[in-house]
């Protein structure tokens, strides 16, 4: 969790989260302080709750009837385990800007690493599910190659490889987050040693924007471009359902931009005044403050959207969300009318080949991100 905009002419102020000197002057952020307590509660309550119902229902669905059929349909359930752990920590950052820290270092240190290994690990997953769609379409498969076994293995290792970078990004926060006491309230917030708070803190900030926002999304531009080029040119598709399906890239990739390039911007003038020392005025600084909580709060909205972009999407992923829906209609005595769905397109485009569709074959192993 980003704390407060801050620095000093001393590399140990960048300790400091709160008030600070702008030519012997103190900035006093007692105005972003208040701002923070009343915001932040209310947008995290909000993404809380549709993030809680929309990546609760994929868990579930995923666990229980769809079976898992591509590397796809593994990241987008593991997506919505990372949002879930993501959306855990924010009763306690609410708390914490209304009330300051009350739960002690270990729960600091914990909550922190949760925080930013899962805001990382979703947005590596996002780039992951990316690559699978490219490499379905240009290899024209389902996702799925070799034996059950070793197809599994491989998909582990991904997940593995994924929550392990994850992880290395989350390890500052583990090791030097804690709780101090400032301004008659307790903050939890990272400490950094003397002698390297001013580099540490400037490379954290660029490795995080290049790894949680630049790289995911070069990679979902090159991947998504080549899969709606091929379905562009895709033959025996009609035009409006193949637009239908390009739309749901543009969407993918323009929720993404829109929800994380504010935020990581932010992020990027930060980490250049840490290094350059831009800012010396204390209301610039204070508007910087404020940008930081609104544009985190706007990336942290991913969350309750990628249930819509990843997994309801998907045919059938929403075919058993409506027979659970059915099914509950007729045990509460509701006849539910039979439901209609409408042929599905897939981004992929592995659709079933002539022969089998001839033969009725029930053995598809068809990716869930369709439409």
């Amino acid at each position: 969790m980003d704390d407060f905009y801050y620095h000093d002419d001393e590399d140990s102020s960048l300790n400091d989260s709160y008030d600070y000197y702008y030519e012997h002057s103190v900035c006093d952020k007692q105005e972003v302080r208040s701002f923070a307590g009343v915001f932040l509660p209310v947008i995290y309550a909000l993404v809380l709750v549709v993030g809680l119902a929309g990546n609760a229902l994929v868990v579930v669905v995923y666990t229980s009837k769809l079976r898992l059929r591509t590397l796809t349909d593994v990241c987008i359930l593991n997506l919505a385990i990372s949002d879930l752990l993501l959306l855990f920590t924010l009763p306690f950052w609410a708390a914490d800007a209304v009330h300051g820290w009350k739960l002690g270092s270990s729960a600091c240190k914990l909550t922190s690493f949760l925080y930013s290994t899962n805001f990382s690990c979703g947005m590596l997953l996002l780039a992951c599910i990316s690559v699978d769609r490219y490499r379905a379409v240009a290899h024209n498969t389902t996702g799925r190659t070799g034996t059950g076994g070793r197809i599994w293995r491989q998909w582990l290792l991904v997940c593995v490889v994924l929550w392990a970078v994850a992880g290395f990004l989350g390890l500052p926060e583990l090791v030097f987050s804690t709780v101090k006491h400032t301004h008659h309230r307790m903050v939890c917030t990272a400490i950094y040693p003397p002698s390297m708070a001013r580099p540490a803190k400037a490379a954290l900030e660029l490795l995080e924007v290049t790894l949680r926002f630049v790289l995911p999304f070069l990679v979902m531009v090159a991947c998504y471009c080549w899969v709606g080029r091929a379905l562009s040119q895709a033959a025996g598709v009609r035009r409006d359902r193949k637009w239908r399906a390009l739309r749901v890239l543009l969407a993918v990739v323009a929720v993404f931009l829109l929800t994380q390039l504010p935020y990581n911007v932010v992020k990027l003038i930060r980490a250049m005044d840490i290094i350059y020392i831009l800012v010396t005025d204390c209301e610039v600084s204070k508007d910087l403050d404020r940008a930081i909580q609104v544009t985190e709060s706007l990336a942290l909205a991913h969350a309750c959207i990628n249930p819509l972009l990843y997994a309801f999407i998907g045919s059938s992923f929403r075919g058993h969300v409506l027979k659970a829906v059915k099914r509950l209609g007729q045990r509460l005595g509701r006849h539910t009318e039979h439901i209609n769905e409408e042929p599905a397109v897939e981004i992929a485009l592995n659709a079933r080949n002539q022969s089998q569709s001839q033969s009725g074959s029930e053995c598809q192993d068809t990716s869930t991100f369709t439409i």
